[in-house]
């Protein structure tokens, strides 16, 4: 398994339908590919919005998610946070998202600019949800709260 961090637009459309899927799979919620698309080629031609990570298998992409930045006066340093995960159904239990996971890890543990990993999850979404707890991650100290328009 191979980790890399997207920087060109020839995956775009693997991360944008890869969202599509996500979306569907974990809210039932239909996004439009082209939104999508735009988002995602937004995010890898401005590295401030955002960083993609891909694992392969081989050369066939398998996984996918994108970190953002949130600056934490508490620690004056940045925490990742990790959204848009998806890995293909038949590599799912295969420790893919641990292999990804880990990979971000080092890189925080290593940066002394770095304090951490976040990320929210849909509360319905178990099997993420446990995956998640079993890396480590806590989930009772925060509730997220949002306004969307």
């Amino acid at each position: 398994m191979n980790i890399q961090k997207i920087s060109d637009l020839k995956f775009a459309s693997f991360i944008a339908q890869s969202q599509v899927k996500m979306a569907k799979e974990t809210e039932d919620y239909d996004l439009d590919y082209d939104t999508v698309f735009k988002g995602v080629s937004a995010v890898i031609n401005d590295p401030l919005k955002g960083e993609y990570y891909i694992s392969f298998e081989g050369a066939n992409p398998i996984a996918c998610l994108l970190t953002v930045t949130e600056w934490s006066d508490w620690r004056n340093s940045t925490v990742l946070w990790i959204h848009s995960v998806y890995v293909n159904p038949d590599n799912r239990q295969s420790g893919v998202f641990k292999s990804m996971y880990n990979y971000l890890k080092l890189h925080v543990e290593s940066s002394p600019d770095l304090a951490g990993l976040r990320l929210y999850v849909d509360k319905t979404n178990t099997a993420a949800i446990s995956v998640y707890e079993k890396l480590g991650m806590q989930s009772e100290h925060y509730a997220l709260c949002e306004w969307l328009k």
